[in-house]
């Protein structure tokens, strides 16, 4: 049925033929199918990611994402119903709309996070939002689908699917290896919405143009270019958004910020409390250390596990090199492995002033061996052991983190670790974090190994805790002690390391269980949170 570029196309009858199309039409559409799958997974997958960044708790995170936009789309395959005899301009306008506001969702939600402190509310409208827009797409696809050529609804299901799932598939795929390294979290949904809009928009109105008033065309099309031009202004003014709006979350200059494939990286550098320069390093948001009193933690997390054998020595963790620093000050000790996940921590480490400064240029020591790799998974092909292990991770406060204290993870250290060995983990903070703290040491002693738990006050962390272990439960628990030959201290001594083990009537042992892999303790902190001090 031919109609004229000025006078709307009647819409088909169930029993009329549909309209002649060119031969790959069909073809050019399922590709846009295709294409809109991918988008819509990447959203789906940086809201997520972006919640694990801001919030932690990534379980939480994904199931409340999935949830609300699962429901949204079955709400909007519904709202699409009465759309359908008008399907390529809805479908085009769905598209529009879906490409703006999966684009600017990361942006929006950064905003709300930093400013308006509304993060989980502005994520479920956003999640919400996304969905609706995403199952609007099914029935009006369809409908379009048939237009082009008529066939059984079992057909035309079994070919818009395999077109929208292979898209998610490569959406899925795309978001980890290619967006996320090229353009980072913000400025990859904007691409992902450009490229929404243009497919959605753009290639659908190509397909469909003899069937469309030019009116209703002009008038998509230039969404399509409005679309494209708000994208590609937020596009070139992002890193400019995002400085500004990470800044609000930090009291310090931040000096270096970049976002990995793993975590979001932060460096502040200030003098204005202290008179020195007080240079801070933030994974997600989590303080790692204040080089005005890291000294304190990190002598008291390696020293008392060096006293005894070292000639080998595995630091788990701690791509900062300040555990490493402290390492490398025994002569004795021969090599040291160093495992990390995240290359741009090590790289940071190696290159960044202020840290290589701090870290006494360790990782260009001869004797050290850096690592990037998943140290669960690293432990589980080690072929060697060692005479000490230095675990210093971040805290467990997302499932991901949390099997790194668990017992399948200690089980896995037993095998690396000499049968005199000592291992030493940091364990949170027993005041703030106590039934995590003490689920830690359960954990340790759950795999097999003697432990003693020890505490020491960081200022800039308040009061934390470490535990001290040695293979064999039904051995004696090792004491914390520092070598004869240990180097000067700043902190720590003998007398400190002994009043260190005793714990006030308000941080005594809690009985607590174990975490396991698939029965995680993630970290909880008490009613006094520590962000409040």
């Amino acid at each position: 049925m031919s109609t004229t570029t000025t006078a709307p196309a009647p819409s088909p009858s169930p029993t009329a033929p549909p309209p002649s199309h060119p031969r790959g039409t069909r073809v050019l559409l399922l590709l846009a199918v295709f294409v809109c799958a991918a988008c819509g997974l990447v959203y789906e997958l940086a809201l997520t990611a972006l919640g694990s960044y801001l919030i932690g708790n990534s379980v939480m995170q994904t199931s409340v994402v999935i949830s609300v936009m699962v429901f949204a789309m079955g709400v909007g395959s519904l709202a699409a119903k009465p759309l359908q005899r008008r399907a390529v301009g809805a479908f085009a306008l769905v598209e529009l709309v879906l490409g703006l506001v999966g684009g600017l969702s990361v942006l929006l939600l950064y905003v709300a996070f930093s400013w308006l402190r509304i993060y989980m509310p502005a994520m479920v409208v956003a999640s919400f939002v996304v969905g609706l827009l995403i199952g609007a797409e099914i029935p009006l696809l369809m409908t379009l689908l048939q237009r082009i050529r008529r066939q059984e609804a079992g057909s035309a299901v079994a070919d818009l699917f395999a077109a929208d799932y292979v898209g998610a598939l490569v959406g899925g795929l795309c978001f980890p290896l290619l967006l996320l390294p090229a353009f980072g979290q913000l400025k990859g949904a904007l691409v992902v919405g450009a490229v929404n809009a243009v497919a959605g928009g753009g290639v659908v109105l190509w397909i469909f143009r003899r069937e469309t008033r030019r009116a209703v065309r002009a008038g998509l099309l230039a969404g399509v270019g409005a679309v494209l031009a708000v994208l590609g202004t937020v596009y070139v003014l992002a890193d400019d958004i995002e400085v500004t709006a990470r800044q609000r979350l930090y009291r310090d200059p931040i000096v270096h910020a970049e976002t990995t494939p793993y975590q979001d990286v932060v460096v502040t550098r200030s003098t204005a409390f202290t008179g020195a320069p007080d240079t801070r390093l933030f994974l997600n948001g989590d303080l790692q250390f204040s080089s005005v009193d890291e000294y304190r933690y990190h002598e008291a997390l390696v020293h008392p596990a060096l006293s005894g054998k070292r000639a080998s020595v595995l630091v788990l963790g701690g791509g900062d090199a300040l555990a490493l620093r402290e390492v490398l000050r025994y002569g004795d000790v021969r090599e040291v492995t160093l495992v990390d996940l995240d290359p741009a921590v090590t790289r940071l480490a190696r290159t960044f002033t202020p840290l290589v400064d701090l870290n006494g240029r360790a990782l260009e020591d001869p004797r050290v061996t850096v690592v990037n790799a998943d140290a669960f998974t690293w432990l589980r092909d080690a072929g060697r052991r060692y005479d000490a292990v230095v675990v210093d991770f971040p805290d467990p406060d997302t499932a991901a983190l949390a099997k790194l204290y668990s017992v399948e993870f200690y089980h896995l250290l037993g095998r690396v670790l000499e049968p005199e060995g000592r291992v030493v983990v940091q364990a949170g903070s027993p005041f703030f974090a106590p039934r995590t703290y003490w689920s830690v040491a359960a954990t340790i002693r759950e795999a097999g190994y003697a432990t003693t738990a020890y505490q020491v006050d960081v200022p800039s962390f308040g009061n934390w805790g470490f535990v001290l272990a040695t293979p064999g439960a039904d051995g004696p628990p090792p004491t914390p002690r520092l070598a004869r030959d240990a180097p000067p201290l700043r902190f720590l001594d003998g007398a400190v390391l002994e009043a260190a083990t005793v714990f006030p009537r308000d941080r005594r042992p809690l009985d607590v269980r174990a975490s396991t892999l698939l029965d995680p303790v993630v970290l909880e902190y008490a009613r006094h949170e520590w962000q409040n001090y």
